[in-house]
C-alpha cells in the first residue's frame, strides 16, 4: 500500500478512541472544519476492528481502554498498525505520568497531548502528525527525551539493523516476531501465508537469524515489541 498525501484543503480523515462518550462528543465538536471525523471506539479490541476497516490518518488515541489484553492505548497502536501501515497515533490522554507516556510512544504514537488541550491546538496537532511531525504537550517534551535519551545507542543500533528491512519486512517482522501464525499475518497484511513465508525467509537471512524464537529474543532485546 502506497502512502497517502492530504492535501492542506482536504479534510483530515481522523477516528476517535475513548471510553467516554461524553468526551468523544465533545471532542467531536469542538475540532475545526479541516477535521473528518470518520468514526469512534471505546475499547481496544472495536478500535483495532475500526482502524483496520477505515485506515484513517490518524487516530486520536486514549491511552486508558478497556478491553483486549489490558494494554489500552498502546495494544491497539501495536495490534492495528500492522494492517493500517498509513495510520498514525496521536495519544490524547488526561494523564501525564511517565509511565503513560512511554509505553504509546515506544508502542508507535508519533505524539501525546493532555485532555487540556482545546479543540483547535488538538485540530492542529493532529495535521501536524499526519505531515509527519512528532507532537507533545509543552511539559511532556523534556521528560521523552530523557526517557528515549538513555537508550539512544540502543536505539541507533536498531534502526540500522531496522535499515536492512524493507517496510512490508518490518511488519511481517514484528507480527512474527509477537508470535502470530503466518496465516494470521497473511490475514492481517491481505498477502497470502506464501509471501509471508518469503517475508520471514529475508528478515532471517538479513538479521543473520536462525528461527522464529531467535528473531523475538532479538525485537524484544531492541525493545521494538
Amino acid at each position: 500500500m502506497t502512502d497517502v498525501t492530504f492535501l492542506a484543503s482536504a479534510a483530515l480523515p481522523v477516528v476517535i478512541v475513548d471510553d467516554h462518550s461524553i468526551f468523544r462528543s465533545g471532542l467531536r465538536a469542538e475540532l475545526d472544519s479541516g477535521i473528518d471525523v470518520r468514526g469512534e471506539a471505546a475499547t481496544v479490541d472495536d478500535a483495532i476492528a475500526l482502524v483496520i476497516e477505515l485506515q484513517p490518518r490518524v487516530v486520536l488515541l486514549d491511552v486508558h481502554l478497556p478491553g483486549g489484553r489490558g494494554g489500552g492505548g498502546a495494544e491497539v497502536i501495536r495490534d492495528a498498525a500492522p494492517a493500517a501501515p498509513n495510520t498514525l497515533f496521536l495519544a490524547l490522554s488526561v494523564s501525564d505520568a511517565a509511565e503513560d507516556v512511554v509505553s504509546v510512544i515506544r508502542a508507535g504514537a508519533r505524539g501525546y497531548i493532555t485532555k487540556s488541550a482545546s479543540g483547535a491546538e488538538v485540530s492542529t496537532a493532529a495535521r501536524r502528525v499526519a505531515e509527519g511531525d512528532a507532537v507533545f504537550s509543552p511539559k511532556l517534551a523534556g521528560f521523552v527525551l530523557d526517557a528515549f535519551g538513555a537508550v539512544a545507542g540502543e536505539t541507533a543500533i536498531a534502526t540500522e539493523e531496522l535499515d536492512r528491512l524493507s517496510a512490508r519486512e518490518q511488519q511481517v517482522m514484528r507480527l512474527i516476531a509477537r508470535g502470530y501464525a503466518y496465516k494470521e499475518v497473511a490475514g492481517s497484511l491481505f498477502i497470502s501465508p506464501k509471501t509471508v513465508e518469503t517475508h520471514v525467509s529475508a528478515v532471517l537471512r538479513k538479521l543473520q537469524l536462525s528461527s522464529r524464537h531467535e528473531l523475538t529474543a532479538w525485537a524484544l532485546e531492541r525493545k521494538l515489541l
